[in-house]
């Protein structure tokens, strides 16, 4: 870059810097006019200039950006590989894919069972009917909102082969139980850890357990790169499968405007080929083109730096909140974390307990009329809607906590674009919501950060 480059390039990251300045210093709250989001981007001028820098160089296709973003996500999460996606969602299809390469020594089949839960985001469970094998739905626990492990042992089948379920709402599911029932029948573990993004377990990250682990940074997510997401593993050959279902199916392993980097290109025999066929068009799957851009790694870059600072700010607005709905617990079940886990949690969980007097709509509607925002948590109970309704798949016992979920579930933010004055102001529609539908009356307790 020359002198004169140098300084065009620092005039314009001034002038971005200014701009957000400027859109941010328009920002207030006015309560019960102004939106309470559930989730939202989190960011300032760095990756504003970030993208700007980025797209001024003009790559666009996966490149230094996201490179550096693998490498250091990679870092945070202590595991050895991480490949990064255009989705959380394809993230998910990538890691159950994978799992079908016949470059594995024992490959799932179509047919065989993956064990997982209804109370779920779609795509959570979609990859599994989409590379033909089985769902297998286990029940979930109200409180923790995770998978009931005291079930996983009824779900075997002579047919299972692996084990895909989130950590709900950041909360990480019972891992020690998981991991037993793993290693005793020999199979697969995928952690969708799309919500869930610098939650621990017995102190080690999650997306750290499993041979593979899935990640989103979508806006709502602990990061964002816009659209985005990633596939990590600690294992080599499952990280080079995952590149290659990602990147069009391709047996290649050389990068975008990389050339023969093993330096064989055209010295390999494969399938029916001819000798000496162009390895750079050979493929091993039927894969997909699942890269993002170099534009969106150039912005995760800069979110990774703030991301313990975003997990501890979720923290402290999930206390905040439970502190000041305790007194309601009479008619809510408040969120638990599971034994063991330290969640970087995604929202905050609220159930209404059965002899409440009210239902989840008439509060949800209280709240939303008040600019607090809500949401269900995912798809309550996956098979009920229109699109499962011919999927073969098996239930194990029932799903009464699932359903109870759906009907009776909702969850509110804890992002870290949330302050105390909007979490307390939160605070004070709940209370008003008590006063008005219960005769409650109680009268409000400020909370504090502390336990």
């Amino acid at each position: 870059m020359d002198e004169r480059e140098g300084k065009i390039r620092a005039a314009i990251f001034a002038q971005v810097k200014e701009l957000y300045e400027l859109r941010k210093g328009r920002e207030s709250f006015a309560p019960g006019v102004s939106p309470v989001p559930y989730a939202g981007r989190v960011y300032d001028a760095e990756e504003v200039q970030a993208l700007v820098e980025s797209a001024l160089d003009f790559w666009l296709t996966l490149g230094p950006y996201g490179e550096q973003f693998e490498k250091e996500l990679a870092q945070f999460l202590n595991v050895k590989h991480v490949i990064m996606t255009n989705s959380g969602s394809s993230a998910n299809l990538l890691a159950l894919s994978s799992l079908l390469s016949p470059k594995l020594k024992n490959p799932l089949r179509p047919g065989d069972e993956v064990i997982t839960v209804a109370a779920s985001f779609p795509t959570t469970v979609n990859p599994i009917i989409q590379n033909g094998l089985v769902p297998v739905f286990v029940d979930v626990q109200l409180g923790t909102y995770n998978l009931d492990t005291s079930k996983l042992e009824e779900a075997i089948s002579e047919r299972t082969r692996a084990i895909c379920v989130a950590h709900t709402l950041g909360n990480p599911f019972d891992l020690e139980a998981v991991l037993r029932v793993v290693e005793r029948y020999d199979l697969y573990l995928i952690e969708d850890a799309c919500d869930a993004l610098g939650s621990r377990y017995d102190g080690k990250m999650v997306g750290s357990f499993g041979q593979l682990s899935t990640f989103s940074f979508y806006p709502a997510h602990h990061i964002t790169t816009g659209e985005g997401g990633a596939v990590a593993t600690n294992s080599g050959k499952l990280a080079w499968i995952v590149r290659s279902f990602r990147d069009w199916g391709r047996d290649c392993w050389c990068e975008p405007g990389e050339d023969d980097v093993c330096g064989k290109r055209f010295s390999y025999q494969l399938g029916s080929l001819p000798h000496g066929y162009d390895h750079k068009y050979t493929y091993t799957h039927i894969g997909y083109n699942l890269k993002p851009l170099d534009l969106q790694a150039a912005i995760g870059v800069q979110q990774l730096k703030k991301l313990p600072r975003f997990v501890e700010h979720r923290k402290r607005n999930f206390r905040r909140l439970y502190q000041g709905l305790q007194r309601h617990s009479r008619y809510l079940i408040l969120p638990q974390a599971t034994p063991k886990a330290d969640p970087a949690w995604f929202g905050f969980p609220i159930t209404i307990r059965p002899d409440a007097g009210f239902s989840k709509n008439e509060l949800v509607d209280f709240l939303e009329e008040r600019k607090v925002a809500t949401r269900s948590v995912f798809a309550g109970n996956l098979i009920r809607h229109p699109a499962y309704q011919h999927v073969r798949y098996r239930v194990v016992d029932s799903l009464a906590n699932t359903d109870y979920l759906m009907s009776n579930t909702f969850f509110v933010g804890v992002y870290p674009g949330l302050d105390e004055v909007r979490v307390d102001y939160v605070l004070s529609v709940f209370d008003q919501f008590m006063a008005e539908f219960t005769g409650a009356g109680e009268t409000r307790v400020t909370a504090t950060q502390g336990h």
